[in-house]
């Protein structure tokens, strides 16, 4: 046990899609029990895992730092480069530290743009971004798929030096570090001794870093399986290949055996934790951001608005037959239901999200897109009903509005909502258009291996006949 600080700055979990084997809980226990204080999340390429990292990190009295390891185009974002001759893939690796909410939200820019302009293999920025994006953002040089790393490898120094120069300033001064490992890897003594020539020369601050995919050194071959199953090799072929990037020293370290190892460069191992000092950016997960529904002119309100929308929708449903119906309830508890519904709406400042949604089914049915007649708690709205986002009578069927809305609930109210697939990207292209694309999202799902697959993937990873690893997953 040591009491000299360390934090680990270069960390990926299991969002790093099959090339991470960390769970966050895992994660953030170890910090906790080595005394680190703090600890960053930098998974490839995204922000995935930010929100559930930031949460577990607080419970356990952690300073998180949200960040992602970005992948570099080598020109251009929107070049298709070509694969090299050694099959490397065109970009290079950076770490980018959020410092503050500027910097949350500049990552946030770069990682999107970096799916929607830049994808080639991988979502790709380039520094035309990073310098129009670089503000409330910490930057270290990263392993040795870095830019800088590559050119010392490459025995390049002075590219490297370039490089190292135009990085500082783009990021600023005291925003650009060095990152100095050492897992055993080939050439890594090379890029370190490199580092430290550049650091003496432009006096660019140096940090250590371990870059963590597995929580033990155990973990290693188990790692090296899902890293097969990601490239579809086998362990044989993958070893054969000469692609074995990583060691058993790729594991969450502690501070004593970082300070062990990196002993002689004490300032770069102190820089870890004035990092993560310096990053001071947390979610704000209290407040609710509801969608801006625009009234049309001559309205009075919003919530007079949609009360108006609701009621000619009542009345509508009337005429339609609601109350003749051998199912129908009495009118008063029709008109009770209503009224409760729309008091509480009102009162939970829902009134713009039921309007919006209520917006959007509108324009698929005036434009021939078939609807679905509504499904989960949504069903349980008389409001949802009357406003034709639902086709159900929730009296009739009894189902309760307090599992879809009440004032005790925590999260927000969730309306599942079927359009025809030949229609669906009319409707998205119509909610952009309106509330603008900066307010539209399509929610991800991850899929995860479970027993079945697992055993199966694994199998195909350590080359054993597939008769027989059938046998075995049908068993589970």
């Amino acid at each position: 046990m040591t009491d000299r600080p360390f934090v680990h700055l270069h960390v990926h979990s299991q969002y790093s899609l099959l090339d991470g084997a960390c769970r966050l809980p895992d994660l953030v226990k170890a910090a906790t029990e080595d005394n680190m204080g703090a600890l960053a999340l930098t998974d490839h390429g995204n922000l995935f895992g930010a929100v559930k990292f930031f949460n577990e990190a607080g419970k356990n009295g952690i300073r998180p730092v949200i960040g992602c390891e970005a992948y570099v185009a080598p020109h251009s974002r929107f070049d298709q480069d070509p694969v090299g001759v050694d099959g490397r893939r065109p970009y290079s690796h950076l770490i980018l530290l959020c410092e503050n909410e500027r910097g949350y939200h500049n990552l946030c820019e770069l990682s999107t743009k970096a799916f929607l302009e830049g994808f080639q293999y991988k979502p790709r920025m380039d520094k035309e971004l990073l310098r129009e994006y670089h503000e409330g953002i910490i930057a270290l040089s990263a392993c040795l798929g870095g830019e800088i790393p590559r050119f010392l490898r490459q025995g390049k120094p002075e590219l490297a030096l370039r490089s190292a120069l135009e990085h500082r300033e783009i990021f600023g001064e005291n925003n650009f570090f060095l990152e100095l490992q050492d897992h055993g890897l080939p050439n890594q003594k090379v890029v370190n001794e490199g580092l430290i020539e550049i650091h003496k020369e432009t006096k660019i601050p140096m940090v250590v870093t371990n870059d963590v995919h597995f929580m033990g050194q155990d973990d290693f071959k188990a790692h090296n399986i899902l890293l097969c199953i990601q490239t579809k090799m086998t362990r044989a072929e993958r070893q054969s290949s000469g692609k074995m990037a990583y060691t058993p020293e790729h594991y969450f370290k502690r501070r004593a055996e970082m300070w062990n190892r990196f002993g002689d460069h004490e300032e770069a191992l102190l820089n870890t934790a004035k990092i993560a000092e310096r990053c001071l950016f947390s979610f704000d997960t209290h407040s609710r951001h509801y969608p801006q529904f625009r009234v049309p002119e001559g309205e009075a309100g919003l919530n007079e608005y949609f009360e108006r929308v609701v009621r000619q929708g009542y009345q509508h449903r009337i005429e339609q037959g609601l109350l003749k119906s051998r199912h129908a309830q009495k009118k008063e508890d029709y008109d009770q239901r209503l009224e409760r519904e729309i008091d509480l709406i009102k009162r939970m400042d829902l009134a713009g999200y039921f309007l919006v949604v209520w917006d959007f089914i509108r324009y698929a049915r005036e434009n021939n897109i078939p609807v679905g007649p509504g499904r989960g708690s949504a069903a349980g709205s008389f409001v949802s009903y009357c406003m034709a986002i639902t086709n159900l009578d929730p009296l009739r069927y009894g189902l309760l509005f307090e599992r879809f809305l009440n004032p005790e609930r925590v999260s927000m109210p969730d309306i599942d909502i079927d359009f025809c697939m030949r229609g669906r990207q009319d409707v998205i292209s119509y909610v952009t258009q309106v509330y603008g694309r900066q307010n539209v999202a399509q929610i991800i799902t991850f899929g995860e291996m479970k027993a079945r697959l697992a055993i199966r993937d694994v199998a195909r990873a350590l080359g054993m006949p597939l008769s027989k690893v059938d046998k075995v997953a049908k068993m589970v």
